[in-house]
């Protein structure tokens, strides 16, 4: 069974979910890649430009849409491009990233004092995740072209919440389970 997710997704509501619990998202979210997020952190005594505060962010880049589409294939950056600076963004109020593999100690340790979870979306799947995107516009740095920051109107946008904000983290817990003796 999912769990149905609208934005903005508060800190309350991801205290209540678990590693391993599927999620679909519907309302706004945003990509940045690390480009974007360096640009923000660096930025940040002018104000961002995006509301932190309960926002879900997605570490990818859309490629360009085919006539009549809101945005073109739009698969997960690998994660660990941000993992430098999402302590930070989770200490202004980030409570959801969306990307794929493993994260820093760091980052799982902001995630549980702050309140954030990560979501993994699959990689290779870029097209069937641009079928959720109902809307695309850029919001900011249109000079970083993919990598500036898009808002998203998503419908159902799926995932499986791979790092709760308990710390509990599926790429830890379940190779164990396949691993032969």
């Amino acid at each position: 069974m999912d769990i149905s997710l609208h934005t903005p997704i508060t800190k309350e509501t991801v205290r209540k979910l678990k590693a391993g619990d599927t999620v679909r998202i519907t309302g706004i979210i945003y990509t940045a890649r690390d480009a974007a997020h360096k640009r923000m952190l660096e930025n940040k005594d002018k104000g961002f430009p995006i509301d932190i505060k309960d926002c879900t962010i997605y570490f990818a880049g859309p490629s360009p849409a085919k006539p009549g589409e809101p945005v073109g294939a739009i698969g997960p950056t690998t994660s660990y491009r941000m993992d430098k600076y999402s302590p930070e963004m989770i200490k202004y109020g980030e409570t959801v990233m969306i990307g794929k593999g493993k994260r820093s100690a760091e980052v799982v340790e902001a995630m549980k004092k702050y309140g954030c979870v990560y979501i993994g979306a699959v990689g290779g799947a870029g097209a069937l995740l641009a079928s959720h995107v109902e809307e695309c516009r850029t919001v900011a740095y249109e000079d970083l072209g993919a990598e500036a920051i898009y808002e998203l109107k998503v419908k159902d946008f799926p995932g499986i919440v791979v790092i709760d904000s308990y710390g509990e983290n599926l790429y830890e817990t379940e190779p164990e389970k396949y691993r032969k003796d």
